[in-house]
């Protein structure tokens, strides 16, 4: 699936079995909550947190998959085409960052 793809399907649901977009505050504000469990997974699972019995059960591409599907939602709702977006991103990055890492010490 194309990022073009994941936009329309993602349009698709919410105006077939959706009722609306919720509006762009909101949306932001379900983004932060389910990036927030995405750290709690990486910070229990990954990082020095103990992780309790009910955390082993958490599912973190099924909370990565929530993040996108918000993005996807926010992309749509201002019009954005993640697309392009993404490819001016990586052109950006390519000009401005080509060899900041590799000359980082702090990487090597």
């Amino acid at each position: 699936m194309t990022i073009s793809e994941a936009q329309k399907q993602v349009d698709e649901w919410i105006t077939t079995k959706g009722v609306r977009y919720f509006s762009e505050l909101t949306n932001m504000a379900i983004l932060t909550e389910e990036v927030g469990e995405v750290a709690r997974i990486i910070a229990r699972r990954y990082g020095e947190q103990s992780e309790k019995e009910s955390d082993k059960e958490a599912d973190l591409a099924d909370e990565l998959a929530d993040v996108l599907w918000v993005v996807l939602c926010l992309a749509n709702q201002t019009g954005t085409d993640l697309t392009s977006a993404l490819q001016a991103n990586f052109r950006k990055k390519n000009l401005r960052d080509s060899d900041r890492h590799r000359n980082n010490p702090k990487l090597h």
